[in-house]
């Protein structure tokens, strides 16, 4: 399999199928295809159709968006664990997953993920506080209802903690004061060899997107 991602300082979308497949141990080639978002890369019209990455290649099969990306990988590797086997805690991993890949819009347009950035606090809106404090509940309600067994959402590392491994990231970047139970659960995914893999890599790239350099 070859998994088509974009600049790992940047791409949060990039960010959730790689380190959930790395973190199972599958195997996997990743390809970069550099982004700029202030224009459209041609290239990516090469691996998507929707000319947005990550982009997962199986033989001939093409799958893109990170979601879609990791249940397809849940449901080739059973054996991952990349979804709890639970099914009350399977539909709610999947609940918080989707309500991540679909909302907080407000976080991500003034808290953009960049692992270069000196650690330092940033101003923010009215809209990113609450976006903050809905996704410390969901960490909270998580880690007190589930969270046994391990020290992620649901125990043992799954999908739903892939979803949230970029906002782990912007956490950190814009030092978002934080609860001790949130504090605990970043240590934790940022901890994961998988996580630092990415990181290492992230800090190599030289490429800059002024857009995305708040």
């Amino acid at each position: 399999m070859r998994l088509v991602i974009g600049n790992r300082n940047y791409s949060s979308w990039s960010f959730r199928p790689w380190i959930a497949m790395r973190h199972a141990g599958i195997d996997f080639e990743t390809q970069v295809v550099p982004l700029d978002f202030t224009v459209d890369n041609v290239h990516l019209l090469e691996h998507s159709p929707s000319k947005r990455v990550p982009v997962l290649y199986d033989g001939d099969l093409c799958i893109w968006e990170s979601l879609a990306i990791c249940e397809y990988v849940a449901e080739r590797f059973p054996e991952a664990g990349l979804w709890p086997q639970n099914p009350a805690m399977r539909a709610r991993a999947r609940s918080i997953s989707c309500e991540m890949h679909a909302g907080f819009s407000a976080l991500r347009n003034s808290l953009h993920m960049n692992m270069h950035r000196k650690p330092a606090a940033l101003a923010y809106h009215e809209g990113t506080a609450k976006d903050i404090a809905r996704i410390e509940q969901i960490w909270a309600d998580c880690r007190a209802e589930t969270g046994q067994g391990g020290p992620f959402l649901f125990g043992a590392f799954t999908i739903a903690d892939a979803m949230f491994a970029p906002v782990v990231s912007r956490f950190h970047s814009y030092q978002v004061p934080v609860s001790p139970v949130s504090k605990a659960y970043m240590e934790a995914m940022a901890a994961l060899p998988a996580w630092r893999e990415w990181e290492a890599e992230a800090l190599t790239e030289d490429w800059v997107i002024p857009g995305s350099e708040v």
